[in-house]
């Protein structure tokens, strides 16, 4: 395998999508038989002892240095928003079917662009706003389908 590859955005987002996929799947077997807000717990305990492995094995911990305030502001909110957003999504996995529930999801991919144009300066291409109004179509065609 081309090491290169290794630091490629585009592989690590490609992985991203494989295991998001597994995780819809997989979270709609897992809940079947229990609540969703006990699903989501056992998912992020072994989320957490998943990344302690990663960031011990990798000698991470060691070299973590000062964390400023606005990254510690930042991550937190980010840490929030996954967490009501894990919340919600096992929720709808609970009491609707995967194949709906995660094209729904996906639209965060829409916002993102919006919001990423909006407060951080990111300026898609045409082709690319292109891509995102599909998106925004083929959610909107699953949600009425």
């Amino acid at each position: 395998m081309n090491p290169k590859l290794f630091d490629a955005w585009q592989f690590w987002a490609l992985l991203s999508a494989t295991f998001a996929a597994l995780t819809a799947i997989f979270a709609k077997v897992g809940v079947t038989n229990i609540s969703s807000d006990i699903a989501t717990l056992i998912r992020t305990v072994v989320i957490l002892a998943l990344l302690i492995a990663i960031v011990l094995a990798t000698g991470q911990f060691r070299n973590i240095g000062p964390i400023d305030g606005q990254t510690w502001l930042f991550l937190g909110l980010s840490g929030l928003a996954t967490g009501v957003s894990w919340f919600c999504y096992f929720r709808a996995l609970k009491i609707g079917p995967a194949s709906l529930v995660a094209p729904i999801d996906k639209l965060s991919v829409v916002l993102v662009a919006i919001v990423a144009f909006a407060f951080l300066g990111e300026r898609p291409s045409v082709t690319s706003w292109l891509g995102i109004a599909s998106i925004s179509a083929g959610a909107i065609l699953v949600a009425i389908g």
